[in-house]
C-alpha cells in the first residue's frame, strides 16, 4: 500500500521535476536525502520536507529562494491548506481535514494489511538467533535474544522480505562431549547404579534423568561397563537431540519457531571449512604468519608462531585472524567463516542476534562475510543481559531447579505476551531490568499493560455500542470529528512509515515504543469525557458522533493489533 508519507514524497518529486523542465533546476541532482516527516512541533503542520535544504547548494541557489519555488507548488495540491517556509528552508505543509478523514478510512479498509510495505523488494534475509549450546533448557539469559531476533524477523517479514529464521546448533565442541557424559551417569543412574554426587565440570541439572531413562530404556545394560569410547559418539546424538527438543518447545512456550536448524557438526563435516578457505585463497587473503603479542605481554613474554591467517585488516578489523592452529586443527573462527558462508548461499543479507558476550568477534565475523560477499552483508545485534528483579530484589535462582531461573517458569508466571513485550520495551543493546511485580503491575508507567488497556478499552466500547443499539453498519460522518480527534488520526497515519524505518534499521524495539505513544494519546482522548461528558466516545442520544468516534477507535485498535502481532502479542480483549 502507498503510505501518506510515500504519496507527499511523490508531490515533492512532482514539483522538482516540474522545476527541471522550466529550467529552474539542473536536472540529474541525487535526491537520495530529501525527506517527508512529522514536523517535531506539530503546532508547525503536518508535514514538513527538507527538499529545499538539501538540493539548494548543488543547484546553485539557497535554500530559502528553492523553497520559495517548490512550496506554491505544494499549496497547489487539493488536499493541502498551506506550504509555509520555516527557518533556513524547511518547508510545513498542513493539511485538509478531508484528508485525515480519507486516511482514517483506509486504516479501516486495509485492517490488518495497513502497514505492511513492499520496501524490502524481496529480498532474502537470514536472521539467526537464540543459538544456545544444545545443553540444557532454555534460561532468561537466552530470552531477550529469542524475543528480539522473532520480532526482528517478524517486523521484516511486514515490510517486505523473505526471511528465514535460523538455530545454529553448537554441537561439535568440547561442551556437548561433557554432555553425553553427563547423560551417561544418569544412564546409569536409570538401571538402578549408584553413581554418587555428579562429578565436576558435569552436568548436572535433573532435566538429563529423562535422557538418561530413555537412553537406559533404548540400550538396557549393552553400555554400562563399556569404555567411553564405544558409546560416546552414540549418547552425544542421542543427548543433543533430547536437547533440541527441549530448547524448542521452551522457544514455543514463548511464541518463538524457527525455520531452519544448522548443525555445526555439519558444516565441518561437509567440508565447507576448506571450501570457504580456497575462496579466501583466491581473493589473496589467505597468508602464512605470526601475529604481535597479545595486549599486556612483551615481545620478551610473546613466542611467536606461524599461522595461517585472514586478512581481516582488510575489512576493517584491528588485527589478521587465525584460520587454523598451531596444531593443524581449525579454528572456531573457521568454521564460523563457512558456516556463513553457507548461509550466503540462500540469502541476500545475514543479521546475527547474539549476546553482548559476542562483542569482540563481531568485527571478524562481518570482515569474513564481506571478503566473501563482496559487499558488507552481516549485521550484527548485540543484546544485553535481563537482572531478574522481584519487588526490587535480585531474584539469583530458581525455587524449583535450585539454579538458573528457566525461561519456561517465567512464562508461566507472566504469561508469553508479558515477556515478549517487555523485551521490546527497550533497545537491544540498552540494560534491561525485568521485575515479576512490575511486568503485571496494571499502571500507565507500565507499558504491556496501558497498551493492552487501550485495545481492551477500545473492544469494550464497542461491546457498549452494540448493547446500546447504536447501528455501527451506517455510514459515519467523519467530519464530525474534532481537531483533537483527527491529531490522533495525524498519529496512527504514521504506523507504515515507522514500520519502513524499524524495519531498515533492525529495531524491532521502535514497535513497541510507537504503540506506547498511541496508546497513551488514545487514553488522553478517552479521559476527556471524564470532566465533559459530551466528548464521550458513547453517547447514546448522539448516534452520528458515535459512530465517527467508533471509526476513530476501531482504527487505533487495528493498529495496535498490528502492531503487537508484529512483536508476537496478543491483543487483549478485555482486562483481567
Amino acid at each position: 500500500m502507498s503510505t501518506l508519507y510515500a504519496r507527499f514524497i511523490a508531490h515533492v518529486a512532482d514539483a522538482l521535476d516540474a522545476l527541471e523542465r522550466e529550467g529552474q533546476l539542473p536536472p540529474g541532482l541525487d535526491r537520495g536525502a530529501v525527506a517527508v516527516e512529522p514536523p517535531r512541533d506539530a503546532s508547525h503542520g503536518d508535514l514538513a520536507t527538507n527538499a529545499a535544504m538539501v538540493l539548494a547548494k548543488r543547484a546553485g541557489t539557497n535554500p530559502r529562494a528553492l523553497a520559495g519555488l517548490i512550496a506554491p507548488r505544494l499549496e497547489a495540491l487539493p488536499e493541502v491548506e498551506s506550504a509555509e517556509i520555516a527557518g533556513p528552508g524547511f518547508i510545513n505543509i498542513r493539511l485538509s481535514p478531508a484528508l485525515w478523514q480519507e486516511e482514517l478510512r483506509t486504516i479501516l479498509a486495509a485492517a490488518e494489511g495497513y502497514g505492511r510495505s513492499g520496501v524490502g523488494k524481496g529480498q532474502r534475509v537470514n536472521v539467526e538467533y537464540v543459538s544456545a549450546n544444545p545443553t540444557g533448557p532454555m534460561h532468561m539469559g537466552h530470552c531477550r535474544g529469542a524475543v528480539v531476533g522473532d520480532a526482528l524477523a517478524s517486523l521484516l517479514e511486514y515490510g517486505g522480505h523473505q526471511v528465514v529464521r535460523e538455530y545454529y546448533v553448537n554441537d561439535a565442541g568440547a561442551q556437548v562431549d561433557v554432555l553425553a557424559r553427563s547423560a551417561f551417569l544418569r544412564y546409569l543412574e536409570a538401571l538402578g547404579r549408584q553413581i554418587g554426587a555428579i562429578p565436576e565440570g558435569l552436568y548436572p541439572g535433573d532435566y538429563l534423568k529423562p535422557v538418561g531413562a530413555a537412553l537406559a530404556d533404548e540400550f538396557g545394560e549393552r553400555y554400562a561397563d563399556a569404555p567411553e569410547a564405544e558409546w560416546l559418539e552414540t549418547f552425544r546424538r542421542r543427548t543433543v537431540a533430547a536437547m533440541l527438543d527441549l530448547i524448542k518447545d521452551d522457544l514455543a512456550g514463548l511464541g518463538v519457531h524457527h525455520d531452519l536448524f544448522a548443525s555445526e557438526r555439519e558444516v565441518q563435516e561437509s567440508g565447507a571449512v576448506d571450501r570457504a578457505l580456497a575462496l579466501l585463497d583466491e581473493k589473496g587473503l589467505v597468508y602464512k604468519g605470526t601475529l604481535p603479542p597479545p595486549k599486556g605481554k612483551t615481545i620478551e613474554d610473546w613466542e611467536p608462531v606461524e599461522l595461517l591467517l585472514f586478512r581481516s585488516t582488510a575489512f576493517g578489523d584491528d588485527q589478521d585472524r587465525p584460520i587454523k592452529k598451531s596444531d593443524g586443527s581449525w579454528t572456531y573462527f573457521a568454521a564460523d567463516t563457512a558456516y556463513h558462508m553457507q548461509k550466503l548461499q540462500a540469502s541476500d543479507e545475514l543479521i546475527n542476534v547474539w549476546g553482548a558476550d559476542h562483542t569482540g568477534t563481531v568485527r571478524r565475523t562481518q570482515a569474513a562475510v564481506e571478503a566473501l560477499a563482496g559487499r558488507p552483508a552481516l549485521d550484527v545485534k548485540l543484546v544485553q543481559m535481563v537482572r531478574l528483579l522481584r519487588n526490587g530484589e535480585l531474584v539469583k535462582m530458581s525455587k524449583r531447579s535450585g539454579s538458573f531461573v528457566t525461561l519456561a517458569e517465567v512464562v508461566e508466571e507472566v504469561g508469553k505476551d508479558v515477556v515478549r513485550f517487555t523485551m521490546l520495551t527497550r533497545k537491544n543493546d540498552a540494560q534491561m531490568d525485568f521485575d515479576f511485580a512490575k511486568v503485571v503491575e496494571a499502571s500507565k508507567d507500565n507499558p504491556v499493560f496501558y497498551v493492552q488497556y487501550a485495545h481492551a478499552r477500545i473492544r469494550s466500547l464497542h461491546r457498549k455500542a452494540e448493547a446500546a443499539g447504536v447501528d455501527a453498519s451506517a455510514q459515519a460522518d467523519l467530519s464530525l470529528l474534532d481537531d483533537e480527534e483527527l491529531a490522533l488520526v495525524k498519529l496512527a497515519a504514521q504506523f507504515p512509515r515507522l514500520v519502513e524505518s524499524a524495519a531498515q534499521a533492525h529495531e524491532p524495539h521502535r514497535v513497541a515504543f510507537y504503540l506506547g505513544d498511541l496508546a497513551a494519546a488514545f487514553h488522553a482522548l478517552w479521559n476527556r469525557g471524564n470532566d465533559d461528558p459530551s466528548r464521550r466516545f458513547l453517547i447514546e442520544d448522539n448516534q452520528a458522533l458515535t459512530r465517527a468516534r467508533l471509526e476513530l477507535a476501531a482504527a487505533i485498535g487495528q493498529i495496535i493489533r498490528n502492531g503487537l502481532g508484529i512483536m508476537g502479542v496478543a491483543a487483549a480483549e478485555e482486562m483481567q
